[in-house]
């Protein structure tokens, strides 16, 4: 029989203020085992706990097999010990591929560590490519190597179609040195942009898939002005300090697919911005980090759009902040149909937060009048310990009010045993079921008024 989600949440909760970190940890991996719907729980504690494990018997040797021919990296001169520039022969691989009539694999093979700069893995191609890393592709840990390059790319997909990468290897951005030279790190270094690790721009039908990407200069993973995209069993790691490291970016991107992952990042572990829709959240650890944010939107009095996003089922413990909306005073477009849906938190500061007043800025903003409009959201079964007095935090636009907000199945109670609060400000909405804290809206419409509007967003 399927376990009530509300009533094992209730009962957990009841009992782990007492537990130790340690056996607290054994007890997230299990609710990450049963709340996500993993059915094995040892490649849960594996992704939590370890990296990946190579095997020096896997074998991709026959160049071909059903109309599928493997490139070997290694066949073509790559050294892989970690010092030598691997570089130049990535890239000319991936010009044989790319060049191909026939599906290419691309093979980086385990126990192996390949040194590669800033590249271009440029399209389109002339058929299906997929890249397999089982070893470890490594950046240079020297900032200076990108003097004169385009300092946001490092490994750089763009215009290619029916692209996978996958393989149970390591990426590694070596970002220790570029988070030592940030002006967040230190405010009188310089400010200047960092390399993304692993970027795909217009890029169409791309999978990636059981890859972990550790300590990268900048975000982990970009999808900009793509559609079609399935990404899963993803871990990307990062320390809590270090700077703009958001895990997965998606920017003007459409038809994606995210789950099954974990992020610890020093930055949004997901975060969506500027005109992407259709989004599907699903299955997400994240922590430590800044939550799962669309935004922020609307800077520099840009406009922006994202609607028709589905956050479904994530764990946040120990994030900056839970689910978020963030907009800039000044900018114009919309978020709307947004639904953030059970979504289990542990001592997490800000857990729903709308914010139309963002500033990330060593100067105050001035007000304008002019807002990203926000409107049709919804929170349904959101639980767990809030590491702030306001657990809700709906701070709106005064010209452009927060409208038709949703809360069900609210619980957020204090993570240091004293009460929570909501806090409205220009946020119209209604709520149902059991809420706590108490919401704040001005009032709250008929329970079929709430359902109806719940109801129409689930169908879109």
């Amino acid at each position: 029989m399927e376990m009530n989600r509300s009533s094992f949440f209730s009962n957990f909760h009841t009992n782990y203020i007492s537990t130790s970190s340690f056996v607290r940890s054994l007890l997230y991996s299990l609710i990450l085992c049963s709340y996500l719907d993993i059915s094995n729980a040892n490649n849960v504690f594996e992704s939590l706990l370890q990296l990946p494990h190579y095997s020096k018997s896997e074998s991709f040797r026959n160049t071909s097999s059903n109309s599928t021919t493997v490139l070997y990296i290694d066949d073509f001169g790559a050294r892989g010990d970690g010092i030598t520039d691997d570089t130049q022969i990535f890239l000319y691989v991936w010009k044989q591929a790319c060049a191909s009539t026939s599906h290419q694999k691309i093979v980086v093979p385990a126990g192996k560590s390949y040194l590669v700069g800033p590249i271009d893995f440029a399209g389109p191609c002339h058929s299906k490519v997929t890249l397999r890393i089982s070893g470890t592709i490594v950046a240079p840990w020297n900032p200076d190597v990108w003097d004169g390059l385009d300092p946001h790319k490092w490994l750089y997909f763009h215009d290619v179609e029916k692209l996978t990468v996958e393989g149970g290897g390591i990426i590694d951005g070596m970002g220790q040195e570029w988070w030592a030279r940030s002006c967040k790190i230190n405010e009188t270094n310089p400010c200047r942009h960092a390399p993304t690790a692993l970027t795909f721009h217009k890029c169409e039908k791309l999978k990636v898939r059981n890859i972990m990407i550790v300590n990268s200069q900048q975000m982990h993973m970009a999808f900009t002005a793509s559609t079609l995209i399935a990404a899963s069993h993803l871990r990307i790691l990062a320390p809590s300090h270090s700077p703009n490291t958001d895990g997965i970016h998606i920017s003007a991107s459409t038809h994606v697919v995210i789950k099954s992952s974990t992020i610890h990042t020093g930055d949004d572990c997901i975060s969506i911005v500027s005109n992407s829709s259709r989004i599907r959240i699903r299955n997400i650890l994240c922590g430590p980090g800044h939550g799962i944010s669309i935004g922020s939107l609307g800077k520099y009095d840009s406009w922006a759009e994202v609607h028709d996003v589905k956050v479904d089922g994530a764990i946040l413990s120990n994030t900056q902040n839970g689910v978020r909306i963030k907009t800039w005073q000044g900018g114009s477009g919309f978020v709307s149909m947004v639904t953030f849906r059970n979504i289990w938190m542990e001592n997490v500061s800000n857990p729903i937060i709308i914010d139309q007043y963002y500033c990330d800025s060593p100067l105050p903003c001035e007000n304008q009048t002019s807002a990203v409009n926000v409107r049709d959201i919804a929170f349904v079964g959101i639980k767990g310990t809030s590491a702030t007095e306001e657990a809700i935090k709906f701070a709106c636009s005064d010209n452009f009010p927060c409208t038709k907000l949703y809360l069900e199945d609210i619980q957020l109670i204090s993570y240091t045993g004293w009460f929570t609060k909501s806090f409205c400000w220009e946020a119209y909405g209604s709520s149902s079921g059991f809420i706590y804290p108490h919401p704040c809206f001005p009032c709250n419409n008929l329970i079929i008024k709430q359902k109806a509007l719940y109801s129409s967003i689930q169908s879109i």
